[in-house]
């Protein structure tokens, strides 16, 4: 992964310069991940406040935005989940956080299969059992916290990379024992299983759950005025959600996420979306988020899963953009 997002950083650091002529952007996001600036894009307010065609392409996991900003093809990813946001960074993608997208405790977890009757109690039984992983992302991350608070040594497990799409069919299946993973896949896990630890859980053990939004550092640097507008469309959706979940927004949402209303207001019902001025504060990107990003990178390290950690991951977050917003 560090070879591959070395050699397309020259295709990188080019990607800024072609939106200055007035050509279109391409942003990521996820499906079955029902998010407030949804609805904005479906009413083409992000074209219109950027000023240039905005394209939208959908991923199946954080390290996919990754590899796609690597090598120019997305400029801005939404709801990127921060452990696959320090694999890249930690490998040398110069990538920031321009934003905190959502806190979601509760929308990201491991699902026992049901037939194993394991539960908190008894997790010390997962040892020799099959996990499906998507590996490098938040849930990863989280799955090797929670082993680590059962006490379950990871060389005793079979760990296979799976998207969580993946991972939850070979859960219904039975061909795995144990499935991570989050949005409309966690919901259908856990009709074949059940989790661990809930979200609140999760927090007491230091387990934080959020997504942020990323670009390439150089677009950042060469489109501040765009980066700011893409901001105040999110952050002017997120408040008009806030204000009492209109029933128009929840449609919209739902149909773009791919879900059925009742399942899309299900998601959204565990999300927060902090405001402007919260993200800017202390908790987020004051100097939380920084922090939090070196504990996940001493975790991967500590694993085996990547090769060592930055000193510090201050310079992997840009508050400008997200300042001008608030000002």
């Amino acid at each position: 992964m560090k070879k591959m997002l070395m050699g397309a950083a020259a295709l990188a650091m080019t990607a800024g310069s072609a939106i200055a002529d007035g050509h279109a952007i391409t942003v990521g996001y996820f499906l079955e991940w029902p998010m407030p600036f949804q609805a904005a894009k479906v009413a083409g307010e992000y074209d219109e406040a950027l000023g240039v065609p905005v394209n939208w392409v959908s991923f199946d996991t954080g390290t996919a935005m990754s590899a796609a900003m690597a090598s120019g093809d997305v400029q801005i990813s939404v709801s990127q989940g921060v452990p696959p946001f320090v694999v890249a960074t930690s490998a040398g993608q110069d990538l920031q956080i321009i934003d905190v997208a959502v806190s979601y405790s509760d929308n990201d977890n491991c699902v026992v299969n049901s037939a194993l009757e394991i539960d908190a109690d008894s997790a010390g039984e997962l040892a020799g059992k099959k996990v499906a992983v998507p590996l490098g992302t938040a849930a990863h991350y989280g799955f090797l916290k929670q082993m680590d608070h059962f006490g379950v040594p990871l060389d005793s497990l079979s760990v296979v990379d799976m998207a969580p799409a993946e991972g939850q069919a070979a859960l219904a299946q039975g061909s795995v024992d144990m499935a991570c993973g989050w949005g409309g896949a966690l919901r259908r896990m856990k009709e074949s299983g059940n989790v661990l630890l809930t979200g609140a859980e999760k927090e007491e053990l230091g387990i934080l759950v959020f997504d942020v939004t990323s670009a390439p550092s150089a677009f950042v640097a060469e489109n501040p005025d765009m980066v700011s507008a893409f901001l105040e469309v999110t952050a002017a959706a997120n408040a008009r959600w806030a204000d009492g979940n209109p029933a128009d927004m929840l449609a919209a949402i739902a149909e773009d996420a791919g879900m059925s209303e009742v399942d899309a207001q299900g998601s959204l019902s565990t999300f927060i979306f902090p405001t402007v001025e919260d993200q800017l504060s202390g908790k987020w990107l004051g100097g939380g988020a920084q922090e939090f990003m070196k504990g996940v990178a001493d975790v991967f390290v500590a694993a085996g899963s990547i090769d060592a950690a930055k000193a510090s991951y201050a310079d992997n977050v840009n508050v400008e953009p997200l300042g001008a917003v608030s000002n």
